[in-house]
């Protein structure tokens, strides 16, 4: 009895263990397509590191590092993503709605400092 209790708790265990290392495994890549897909779809108005280029600054696109777009749930940036809002268009017809989720994800991390001073390093 007590061994096979061990086994199965091991059993757990290895199964957490190896589907954490699954999810770590998908996070960068992950990352490294949300950026890019900021860059295409995004950085045009809204700057490298979200806080407007100067095309975006003279139809005045919001900072998305500023607190009114950053304490938006998810769902919302989400929306605004895939639907537009005022001048900027939708691209629900453009991106997946995992990209839409990740770029919700790379917004909400746009307030950072880290990621704002690796984007001025080229790294974003």
């Amino acid at each position: 009895m007590f061994a096979s209790m061990l086994l199965m708790v091991l059993f757990a265990g290895l199964a957490l263990f190896v589907s954490l290392i699954a999810r770590a495994n998908t996070g960068p890549e992950n990352t490294a397509s949300s950026i890019a897909t900021f860059r295409t779809k995004c950085a045009m108005c809204h700057g490298p590191d979200g806080r407007g280029s100067a095309v975006g600054n003279r139809m005045n696109v919001p900072d998305l590092r500023s607190p009114a777009v950053q304490k938006l749930a998810d769902a919302q940036l989400a929306q605004v993503i895939a639907h537009g809002k005022g001048r900027m268009p939708s691209f629900e017809n453009s991106l997946s709605e995992d990209q839409i989720q990740e770029l919700a994800t790379y917004v909400r991390s746009l307030h950072h400092p880290a990621l704002l001073v690796r984007g001025r390093e080229g790294t974003l």
